[in-house]
């Protein structure tokens, strides 16, 4: 199978991002593959749930449950420099990969690393660091970094699961920054006050997954494409971008369905290939 090609990789994606440098006004979003993102703001950069390895192929292959890789690597983490923040939402390999982010983290000796509280030890392990480095949040907590505020959402895949302190184990997080808000809802499905607990940060993008729920599948779901519209609807975000998909055969959506489903709501939304650009001057 021919891999769906990057838009923009590497050194291509990195001379992107330099050319935005000094946007004052704008922010900047490259998409890296199933939930990960780069968001660049006043030339700071935040890595969002990046995957950037093949650690999942390689450890699933010749198993009844094989992640046939879709669409090329974007970026070699090794790469990246200056990242103010990285981003765990919750211990999958897809979202918390040892091999994107242990070479990330010491290429990048400031960098701040925002995860779980409940998955601190098991975070430790995985990506080799001190159980005191990463920034641990609850759902309704906030801790603020330079520029950027992070907020604790609960999320709920396939339950809203907590330790036995209370705090959750898998989690979205609401970004402020400026006078903008970016939702990045890490995998989850719908749940009882979801809406009421986002309407008030007024999202201006909502980074939602459409890969659905398949119990045959054999791992836990997410949002389906009918769902992150409405619920991109429901809480008033001015435009949605889908994610999780092309990425592994067995667990995947067609970004096109999810279009007619917004068009349908009138939800604004962007769908966007690997490695491609979107900026906040569309809203």
């Amino acid at each position: 199978m021919t891999l769906i090609p990057a838009i923009l990789k590497d050194e291509s994606l990195l001379a992107d991002a330099e050319k935005f440098k000094s946007d004052k006004k704008d922010f900047h979003l490259w998409w890296l593959g199933q939930s990960g993102y780069l968001l660049q703001w006043k030339g700071k950069k935040i890595l969002i749930d990046p995957y950037l390895s093949d650690s999942l192929t390689k450890k699933y292959a010749n198993t009844n449950k094989p992640h046939v890789r879709m669409s090329e690597r974007v970026m070699d983490p090794r790469l990246f420099r200056d990242i103010l923040v990285v981003s765990s939402s919750h211990n999958h390999t897809d979202h918390l990969d040892g091999e994107t982010l242990v070479p990330l983290i010491k290429n990048n000796p400031h960098i701040h690393f925002v995860i779980p509280e409940a998955n601190r030890v098991f975070v430790a392990d995985r990506v080799q660091c001190d159980k005191n480095f990463p920034i641990g949040l609850n759902d309704g907590d906030m801790h603020i970094i330079g520029d950027f505020s992070f907020y604790g959402i609960p999320a709920k895949h396939n339950e809203i699961e907590r330790d036995d302190k209370g705090n959750c184990k898998f989690m979205g997080f609401v970004i402020q920054f400026g006078d903008w808000s970016v939702y990045h809802s890490g995998d989850t499905l719908w749940f009882e006050d979801m809406v009421d607990i986002l309407k008030p940060f007024n999202i201006d993008v909502a980074l939602l997954p459409i890969n659905g729920n398949d119990p045959a599948r054999g791992v836990a779901g997410n949002l389906d494409v009918k769902e992150a519209a409405l619920l991109g609807k429901a809480i008033g975000a001015k435009a949605v971008i889908p994610c999780h998909y092309d990425m592994f055969e067995f667990n995947t959506a067609d970004p096109d369905d999810f279009a007619r489903e917004a068009e349908k709501t009138g939800q604004r939304f962007s769908i966007l290939k690997p490695g491609e650009r979107w900026d906040s001057s569309s809203l």
